[in-house]
């Protein structure tokens, strides 16, 4: 990277533009990220917990291969399903793909609604106690007698906070928290205020999409009812599920996350088709808000009204982004 000099005579390292897209699943962050990648000659590093994972199409709704030969992307099929991924883990991979991506003299474009990997990434993270495997199986054990939504609710008296951020299917992260919480004797929120390691040499350019929340929630609704509908790519979602099932197990985390959770439950008979379309919907439109209500902390956030595919939308962010590859 090049080198500037000051006025003093001191080497200054020239920051490298960075280019945020995020916002509430199913609000085109995906279509917003092509065409900012395609007329700013950028590259695509996918911000998505499920994404990471190879095999997972339907229920995240990745960009298809069309998609993915426009522009180059990244962290997207990295790992099996079985593989855990933590956010430092992402951190890692996605600090070394931006980097990477702008030594190339290219836009690095992190795209995904994912808040605490995009926290992870841009801000660190908070130096977190080691790990306790006895106290993290005998959670574990727990949730498996009793349900996730056990192991919330303890989540919930010891930070609620926390049990707001963190969906109660999600186990794994749900016991983490529990287990930070108690392993340093305060609430992991309270944590994540500590010093971190934030990212460094970029300017970064955050643009959050904000649909009217009524458009937001039928397109969500529509797309979780399209996913349990006809086959896509080779087979629907209770199909990939099924797959997934019979590769990795039943206790396969990435199997929690929205879609899967209610596809493997329509799978063991627990649910009729009808409730567990009608659950998916649900727990999209909650994911939704909640995500929303993270970003919206976010002060040097720059809102969008609209979808990531509406021309003015398209137009005002490449307005943004012109501006701010101009500024130095």
């Amino acid at each position: 990277m090049a080198a500037l000099v000051d006025p003093i005579g001191e080497a200054a390292e020239t920051l490298a533009p960075l280019i945020v897209v995020t916002g509430p699943t199913a609000s085109g962050k995906t279509a917003l990220a092509l065409a900012l990648a395609e007329r700013f000659n950028g590259e695509i590093v996918s911000c998505d917990s499920v994404a990471v994972y190879r095999g997972m199409e339907i229920g995240t709704a990745k960009p298809t291969s069309a998609e993915r030969s426009r522009v180059p992307h990244h962290l997207i099929d990295v790992l099996p399903p079985n593989a855990p991924c933590t956010a430092g883990d992402y951190s890692r991979l996605a600090r070394a793909a931006v980097r990477d991506i702008a030594q190339r003299a290219r836009l690095p474009i992190v795209a995904g609604g994912t808040g605490l990997y995009l926290r992870a990434l841009l801000d660190g993270l908070f130096p977190a106690p080691p790990r306790r495997e006895p106290l993290r199986e005998k959670l574990r054990r727990r949730a498996q007698l009793r349900g996730p939504a056990h192991l919330h609710r303890i989540l919930a008296r010891l930070d609620p906070a926390a049990a707001r951020l963190i969906h109660a299917n999600d186990a794994p992260k749900v016991i983490r928290a529990i287990e930070v919480t108690l392993a340093a004797r305060q609430p992991i929120t309270r944590q994540w205020q500590q010093p971190r390691d934030p990212l460094t040499g970029f300017r970064v350019l955050r643009l959050g999409l904000n649909p009217p929340r009524a458009e937001l929630y039928a397109r969500i609704d529509r797309r979780a009812q399209a996913m349990f509908g006809p086959p896509r790519h080779g087979g629907g979602l209770l199909e990939e599920s099924a797959q997934l099932v019979a590769l990795y197990g039943r206790e396969c985390r990435a199997l929690t996350s929205l879609g899967y959770a209610q596809a493997t439950a329509l799978l063991r008979g627990e649910a009729t088709r009808e409730q567990a379309i009608a659950q998916a919907q649900q727990g999209h439109r909650n994911y939704a808000k909640r995500q929303l209500t993270w970003f919206r902390k976010d002060t040097a956030m720059h809102w969008l009204t609209g979808f990531g595919g509406d021309e003015e939308v398209a137009r005002q962010a490449c307005a943004l982004v012109a501006q701010h590859l101009a500024t130095r």
